[in-house]
């Protein structure tokens, strides 16, 4: 059994343990309110933007007025861009995240290449020696636009070169503080809608078709991929918060049988001196 001296020194560990883990809890907490805020603000335009293409992209047109991102054909390879955090202490996320991806390539038939953002999903692509296409680190916790710029050229231009004839996007969707659900989407080409015959209308484009789709299908890959990526850092900080928060409560709880332990072990030593103390004065009277 350790002694007194030993189970203390523990104890004072663990406290400090338990502080740094509850200042990480509040950190996550206050970066969670903004990430959650940016989020559920966003999600109405992406999901307005994503229906918008699906909608033009169900329309009834000319073979040369579509525009390529619209336009499917034979997969024959598969680019995924995966979205996980930089680092750790998030409960499950990062192993959700890989597990889903991983299970996605897998059910591929065809070569799949892979667009990391985020250390934890490069690292676990590299280790398992997945094809990685590109890689981006250190994206901020309060991002811009303008960041995400980067991955949709990369995904846009693979795909106009015949490098993917698809390519998908693999995030955390924040639900909940206590639950975020991987979520793998279609990016390009845009899956059309299903319309019937009264939504099949057709429309004109000014100046035309094929200068419009131009302007808009760069934004709307730039939209999707940055909305995830919002959705990924509330994810992050969520799940970091609930497993900080476990972390404090588990070190309460160490703490607390650790005390007990103490307890039990200076009164065993002053027991045990007690008896000696009896047992050498009976030893004297005898």
């Amino acid at each position: 059994m350790p002694s007194v001296r030993q189970v203390r020194r523990r104890i004072r560990s663990v406290q400090n343990t338990a502080k740094i883990t509850k200042a990480m809890e509040m950190i996550a907490a206050s970066k969670m309110r903004r990430a959650q805020q940016r989020t559920l603000a966003g999600r109405p335009y992406a999901e307005r933007m994503r229906d918008l293409l699906s909608h033009l992209a169900a329309q009834p047109t000319e073979e040369d007025t579509v525009h390529p991102l619209l336009r499917s054909r034979e997969v024959r390879a598969v680019e995924v861009i995966h979205i996980t955090p930089d680092r750790g202490l998030a409960g499950g996320l990062n192993a959700n995240l890989n597990r889903r991806t991983g299970q996605f390539i897998l059910e591929q038939r065809v070569p799949t290449k892979v667009v990391a953002v985020g250390r934890k999903g490069r690292d676990f692509m590299i280790r398992y020696g997945r094809d990685v296409r590109a890689v981006f680190t250190n994206v901020s916790d309060r991002p811009a636009l303008t960041d995400v710029t980067p991955i949709a050229r990369v995904v846009t231009e693979d795909y106009l070169n015949h490098v993917a004839d698809a390519v998908y996007v693999v995030y955390s969707q924040f639900v909940t503080t206590t639950v975020q659900r991987p979520v793998v989407q279609q990016l390009i080409p845009v899956k059309p809608a299903e319309l019937s015959a009264q939504e099949m209308v057709g429309y004109i484009y000014e100046p035309d078709t094929l200068g419009v789709l131009a302007t808009l299908l760069p934004r709307y890959i730039e939209m999707q991929i940055y909305h995830a990526v919002l959705e990924s850092i509330a994810s992050e900080q969520s799940a970091r918060m609930v497993a900080m928060r476990n972390a404090t409560e588990n070190a309460k709880d160490m703490i607390q049988s650790l005390t007990i332990l103490m307890n039990k072990v200076r009164q065993e030593t002053i027991t045990k001196e007690l008896l000696d103390i009896v047992g050498g004065a009976i030893a004297l009277e005898g």
